[in-house]
């Protein structure tokens, strides 16, 4: 991802420079600062390192709700946006019904309707597991 980052950015543009950034990482396994040239937005700094650092547990975590799409089996870029969804489910960075919406959105954006049902299905059911 290229791009100076002047200003902070809303949250969803946020979110997306953090899935970008996780994707890559997740594709090149090289650090999260080697992939951004500048300076990605503080908030999308902050949540790709936190994800990253949560990697294996929020796959576990999105494994156990879906049995026949484990974290592994997914594409990157489902996963990532998985990982981010589930990341903010489990910490209460945002509404539930926020964290699942954005992630869906993301993966409506960025993948297709197919992506956006299964994200939406599994956080549904982590969000439900979780109460």
């Amino acid at each position: 991802m290229t791009g100076e980052a002047t200003r902070p950015v809303g949250r969803r543009q946020a979110r997306r420079q953090a899935l970008f950034l996780l994707y890559q990482w997740d594709l090149t396994r090289q650090p999260l600062e080697a992939l951004f040239e500048g300076s990605p937005d503080e908030f999308a700094s902050l949540l790709a390192h936190a994800v990253a650092a949560e990697a294996p547990a929020l796959d576990a975590r999105i494994t156990a709700a879906s049995p026949d799409w484990p974290a592994d089996r997914l594409g990157t870029l489902e996963r990532n946006i998985l990982r981010i969804g589930v990341f903010e489910l489990e910490e209460n960075t945002v509404p539930m019904d926020v964290a699942i919406n954005e992630a869906v959105v993301l993966a409506k954006r960025y993948a297709s309707e197919d992506a956006a049902r299964l994200v939406n299905g599994i956080l549904g059911r982590i969000a439900k597991d979780g109460r």
